[in-house]
């Protein structure tokens, strides 16, 4: 049995962490993908390092799930499933069909490998054992705007990426101007995606676990969605001028 109070404390870390990561985002880039740079020492090809930095959502988590009380019950497995659809396709599929990536740091693989342990954790806790999800949940208005929302996100994230990987014929690396889809308003709707797949997580499992992953998720993207904005305007001199960074004609 987990201790409420370790798991609550494990949480509030998570907010807090979305807080120092926001601010710290203020002054720099993360330095991977086309924000790449030296400086943050050796550097691993881009498909092991998104395997190695994302394996802790899969793995972990389906360990710590599946030691939990809940672990047998229709409606946590459900939320087992949207969770694990999202992570193995992030860890085991994406990378392989990269085209292109550039290296990534290892101090970036090991600060995103912490990160999605501890994220892992807090959330394979949460649905696993300390929730309260009955059969019932699953037709509850919770449960159905969230998964809406999820799968919602789920399918731009897919699109976006895809558009992106098809820029770029096998073997051809640099940057292009994407369209189509979500492209046409804004310049990262694979991050819009996100931010609607953990959002709706937050809304389905109705948890802070939920919360806590959905506010760092906004803290992490929406400012490389800017910095990503930011950087196309100044690499393209025809990038169209009516896109926006993320939210469609917001932001």
């Amino acid at each position: 049995m987990i201790d409420p109070a370790i798991h609550q404390a494990v949480v509030l870390a998570v907010f807090a962490t979305a807080l120092a990561t926001i601010i710290a985002l203020q002054f720099l880039t993360a330095p991977y993908g086309r924000h790449a740079r030296p400086g943050w020492g050796p550097t691993l090809p881009a498909p092991m390092a998104w395997v190695l930095m994302e394996s802790p959502a899969v793995l972990l988590w389906l360990g710590v799930f599946a030691m939990g009380s809940n672990s047998t019950q229709l409606a946590p497995l459900v939320l087992m499933g949207l969770w694990q659809a999202h992570y193995v396709q992030r860890t085991f599929v994406y990378p392989l069909r990269l085209r292109g990536g550039r290296p990534m740091a290892l101090s970036v693989i090991g600060m995103g490998f912490l990160f999605n342990g501890i994220n892992a954790w807090v959330n394979a806790v949460q649905v696993g054992e300390l929730g309260h999800y009955e059969r019932s949940w699953l037709w509850s208005p919770p449960f159905l705007i969230g998964a809406s929302l999820f799968v919602a996100g789920y399918a731009i994230n897919h699109h976006a990426d895809a558009v992106l990987r098809n820029l770029r014929a096998p073997g051809e690396t640099g940057y292009k101007i994407p369209h189509g889809g979500l492209y046409r308003y804004v310049s990262c709707p694979n991050y819009l995606g996100e931010l609607l797949e953990w959002a709706g997580w937050a809304i389905a499992t109705w948890s802070l676990a939920g919360l806590s992953f959905a506010v760092f998720t906004a803290a992490n993207l929406v400012p490389r969605a800017l910095a990503n904005h930011r950087w196309y305007l100044e690499t393209f001199p025809d990038y169209p001028k009516d896109r926006r960074a993320v939210l469609p004609g917001l932001l």
